[in-house]
């Protein structure tokens, strides 16, 4: 016999597996064997072979502290088996067929010449050890859907077995059935989120969503609304900020939520839609929808980075209200072109951000950006020039008299993005995403 390196019980060459199945549970000193049903094909010149095999023959033979159903084929191996190790144990079982087609044990050696796996840390890649029972995957489901990570979820199956070590299924076994509860989950998708839609109706009578569908009939965007956020937008709607960035579910739909604040300067959401993607006709239906979901009314000013696509659908859909980009963004993108010159240390970079946030009057920033470039000589620099013709748009002069509530930047949608991730689990469902 050998003794093995790897999950393969070889006592010659392995010629063709057909099956491997659980067979049961033997018991052998102190530890469970886990049974395992192999058809090998062996060679005839094999030491493990047996001579002149006029029937099939089957051997319970063990290795390490599993025994292993083995049933001998005559045939050629394909290939030399390297990933083993002889040792010459002799324990084993032998069982032959009846006349009647039955079987009796022939023969059974049980000492055995090799040490013995006694702890569950050792056992864990063997096939015997890839079962998990249903409670576990219950408990898995669970964890999973309230967006526990995957070496969290092991860490609390382990409380249930004492420590780590005892746990019956390794990590790699663990993320495979995650996959395939979420495959599951994903399973006739759009009728269970179409069914929460209805739990939500059917407890909020105000609760409303609408699906825009493409020529296939699949959905293109998703949006909704309950009664609170309608009511709010009634009464602190006059600006409101949009951020379509986060895209954790399954389909990599950008989700965007149209976010305000209250009275008491609280961040309060209005809507939630999934799209996707982010064309301007979809950004023209998404607003038009917006409107018409939360009472008719159209907000003052909105916040939003500096998407071309959603600029163009605001000017129309929008044409009276402000539209502002985001003072992030355009700080960010100041970050990334401007390169040695936009660094902690310099002084450009102070510079900079007096003309963007101090200045209150369009002849000083007029001013303060002219000398600012003449200094620095950056007066051809592309992306400073790009961002001088769009100035309207975040500039802070040219925001005097507009009523925008202190909200300068998609932060409130980025937070609230920030805290939806905490919720839902990376590439959930549809159904699940909207019911978190």
């Amino acid at each position: 016999m050998r003794h093995m390196n790897s999950t393969t019980c070889i006592l010659g060459s392995v010629d063709l597996m057909f099956a491997m199945q659980r067979a049961g549970q033997c018991k052998r000193d102190k530890m469970h064997a886990g049974v395992r049903l192999l058809l090998l094909g062996m060679s005839p010149t094999n030491k493990c072979s047996l001579s002149n095999v006029s029937s099939v023959t089957m051997l319970f033979v063990a290795y390490l502290n599993a025994f292993w159903l083995v049933i001998f084929l005559p045939g050629k191996p394909k290939e030399a088996n390297s990933k083993s190790t002889r040792c010459q144990c002799q324990a084993m079982i032998r069982l032959l067929r009846t006349d009647d087609e039955g079987w009796y044990i022939n023969e059974f050696r049980s000492k055995h010449n090799h040490p013995m796996l006694n702890t569950c840390a050792e056992k864990l890649h063997f096939p015997s050890h890839r079962h998990i029972d249903k409670y576990t995957r219950e408990l898995v489901s669970q964890l999973r859907q309230n967006n526990v990570n995957l070496s969290k979820v092991y860490s609390i199956i382990a409380t249930f077995f004492g420590r780590v070590e005892n746990v019956p299924f390794t990590k790699r076994c663990l993320r495979t059935l995650c996959g395939k509860l979420s495959r599951e989950q994903a399973d006739d998708d759009v009728r269970k989120t179409m069914a929460i839609f209805s739990e939500m109706k059917a407890q909020d009578s105000e609760f409303t969503y609408n699906v825009q569908v493409d020529d296939e009939s699949r959905i293109r965007t998703l949006m909704w609304t309950n009664g609170r956020s309608k009511t709010q937008y009634h009464h602190f709607g006059d600006v409101i900020t949009f951020d379509p960035t986060y895209k954790t579910n399954l389909y990599d739909m950008p989700f965007g939520l149209f976010v305000g604040v209250n009275n008491h300067f609280q961040s309060v959401l209005y809507a939630g839609v999934l799209m996707r993607d982010e064309t301007e006709d979809t950004f023209k239906w998404i607003f038009d929808e917006f409107v018409k979901m939360t009472g008719g009314k159209k907000p003052i000013t909105i916040v939003t980075d500096q998407a071309r696509a959603m600029e163009k659908a605001i000017e129309e859909v929008y044409p009276e209200s402000t539209h502002r980009w985001c003072k992030w963004h355009v700080l960010k993108k100041a970050k990334e072109n401007l390169g040695a010159h936009y660094t902690k240390k310099s002084d450009f970079r102070a510079e900079f951000h007096k003309l963007v946030h101090e200045m209150l009057t369009i002849d000083e920033f007029e001013d303060g950006w002219a000398a600012l470039l003449d200094k620095y000589s950056l007066k051809t620099n592309p992306y400073l020039v790009q961002i001088y013709e769009t100035r309207q748009k975040w500039a802070r002069p040219y925001f005097a008299g507009k009523f925008c509530a202190r909200q300068t930047s998609t932060s409130r949608s980025e937070s609230a993005n920030h805290m939806l991730k905490q919720y839902v689990p990376p590439s959930c469902s549809m159904n699940l995403f909207v019911k978190q």
